[in-house]
């Protein structure tokens, strides 16, 4: 029994142990270019997370993860087979009645641990703000958490399935990763197409990306000079830095100028 782990923990424990901090993993369900799984974003968010919280809990921390959601926001994906898609709306409600559940059970601070580019949670954690005692705090590991080092440890940025992605998925789920027998993986160079729009090319205007349109399989970003180490030097960044701001979250108190 890993007890910062909900799922594996039981009553036991549970009923006697004062956890400080809960941390939600959401995921999704969608393909990601031909040869990663449709869970690449469940088994990340998993990875991170019960790893972050494990460091955590050895330096004292009180940390649970809860499960994770495996389905996400997947409306520009709506064309791409199997795309199992939750509304924004949808998914809201499901994050406040967990909420709601927290702080009933007297765990006052959230950590959202996002592993899925179409949810987008700050809306989220504006609306709750006030309405709720427990204090929400978002992390989209694929954005700032790493954004300085992947430059250090990638050859190029991607976007989805490629060299970043699919490194963590041969470090941590390489059974599921498709390969040829030679050892070379079973994908596109996930090339993406571009608008008509300069304005939407240069990223300075935003647009729901239809995924059909954009990709040919997918995958938008090269995969294929991904490694199971380099998934591995990256974990260990998002790992060191997440367990500490839980080990800090869940020693803070709060009180009515929380978290300043």
């Amino acid at each position: 029994m890993r007890p910062w782990i909900l799922a594996e923990t039981n009553y036991a424990h549970v009923k006697v142990c004062e956890y400080q901090v809960a941390v939600l993993p959401m995921g999704a369900t969608e393909p990601h270019n031909l040869h990663l799984p449709y869970g690449t974003d469940t088994f990340e968010a998993e990875a991170i997370g019960s790893r972050s919280c494990e460091a955590a809990w050895n330096r004292g921390a009180k940390v649970v993860l809860l499960p994770t959601i495996p389905y996400g926001t997947e409306t520009n994906q709506s064309q791409c087979r199997l795309s199992m898609n939750l509304n924004p709306s949808t998914l809201a409600r499901v994050i406040q009645d967990l909420v709601e559940s927290l702080e009933g059970h007297g765990i006052r601070k959230l950590l959202i641990l996002n592993s899925h580019g179409g949810n987008e949670f700050k809306p989220l954690l504006r609306e709750l703000h006030g309405k709720t005692s427990v204090q929400l705090f978002l992390c989209d590991w694929f954005r700032g958490l790493t954004a300085d080092v992947k430059k250090t440890i990638f050859q190029e940025a991607d976007d989805h399935a490629g060299e970043v992605e699919t490194s963590l998925g041969l470090a941590y789920f390489g059974h599921l990763v498709a390969q040829h027998p030679d050892g070379s993986l079973a994908a596109d160079d996930g090339l993406t197409a571009e608008t008509r729009l300069e304005a939407v090319n240069s990223g300075w205007v935003s647009i729901t990306r239809p995924w059909h349109l954009l990709t040919t399989n997918t995958g938008a970003g090269n995969p294929h000079a991904a490694t199971a180490e380099k998934g591995r030097q990256l974990m260990e960044v998002m790992v060191d830095r997440l367990s500490r701001f839980l080990c800090d979250l869940s020693h803070a108190e709060i009180d009515a100028r929380f978290p300043f």
